[in-house]
């Protein structure tokens, strides 16, 4: 009887999460900003007592996030760094960190998409999403674990003083980026977070993002995209998605792709062209996890439903939740 209570209570705080991520993802763009983000991060950690962070885009000029701002350039939205951090374990513990790519509207700036089905293109924040139902969930099981979510908060917007394709912008790394496309931007925020993540020493980092059409054409609306530095941390990632019923499928990160991301006047391209999309895409931000163990959900084609059934789904938010519940019975 205790073991069902207790499955019981975590399906009920999964759906509560899952919610959350929803109904963030389904706000119209112009209400779902990044400044709306930020609030639902510091609404989220008053009631469920977790400690959130915002950087505002001063803060990040001065810490040196060139790939960020480089996205945020084109918008009226101010940028926006949200922290949450919760303590469920000793602080000794090093958290699990989840990066959730949070770009609330996407038109993919100087480098615009198509008009038709761009409204969908207010689902690109569905990773920073999963990340908030995620925490919520993990915050009323009160799982004995430390999890950090962070997510990097933007519009994407073509103007006068928006990136261009061709120029090159400096990373938090160090690494300096050719920026070949601004559609391809998800990476560029992310790339950042990343490296943000390093100061909390982390036991892993998973972020979770819309990247790529590629996914969608790779494997449809039915199958999250995973590509990990650690085979171990991956298995355990497809595992929690086969116990939640939140599958992913796990695509090669080998080297081999790395060189399709070339540049003449950088470290690193922005696109690797049409070829491998999803695993360049990867590729490019496996270049800022070397310090850590590190996987890439791709929810491209499984964050949201197109059509007369237009609407978040809430993944993978089962998925991680799963897998944070296994990291915290493997540790206890």
């Amino acid at each position: 009887l205790a073991a069902c209570e207790a499955a019981l209570q975590q399906s009920i705080a999964i759906a509560h999460g899952m919610n959350l991520a929803k109904d963030l993802g389904n706000l119209a763009p112009n209400i779902c900003t990044p400044a709306h983000l930020a609030k639902q991060a510091k609404d989220l950690a008053k009631s469920h007592k977790l400690k959130a962070t915002v950087l505002e885009e001063k803060d990040m000029e001065k810490l040196g996030m060139g790939s960020l701002l480089a996205v945020a350039r084109g918008s009226e939205q101010p940028a926006k760094l949200i922290v949450l951090e919760y303590h469920g374990a000793a602080k000794k513990e090093n958290p699990v960190v989840l990066v959730g790519k949070g770009v609330t509207f996407d038109t993919g700036g100087i480098s615009l998409k198509p008009a038709a089905e761009m409204d969908e293109m207010k689902f690109d924040m569905s990773g920073a999403g999963s990340v908030l139902g995620t925490l919520q969930a993990v915050a009323e099981m009160k799982l004995p674990i430390n999890v950090v979510g962070i997510i990097p908060a933007t519009e994407n917007m073509p103007s006068g003083k928006a990136t261009k394709p061709g120029d090159v912008v400096t990373s938090l790394s160090g690494q300096t980026i050719e920026i070949l496309n601004t559609d391809a931007e998800g990476r560029l925020i992310l790339c950042d977070a990343l490296t943000y993540a390093e100061r909390y020493n982390p036991k892993v980092v998973i972020d979770i993002a819309t990247l790529t059409g590629a996914c969608v054409i790779a494997l449809g609306n039915f199958t999250t995209g995973l590509m990990s530095n650690d085979d171990k941390l991956a298995q355990e990632l497809l595992a929690a998605g086969e116990q939640a019923a939140d599958r992913a499928w796990q695509l090669p990160l080998w080297d081999e792709y790395q060189d399709l991301l070339r540049s003449n006047f950088a470290d690193i391209a922005n696109i690797g062209g049409r070829a491998a999309g999803t695993i360049t895409a990867a590729c490019f931000l496996s270049r800022f996890t070397k310090k850590y163990r590190w996987a890439h959900l791709d929810i491209a084609g499984t964050a949201w439903k197109s059509g007369k059934d237009k609407g978040s789904t809430g993944r993978p938010v089962p998925l991680l939740t799963q897998f944070l519940i296994s990291q915290a019975k493997a540790t206890s």
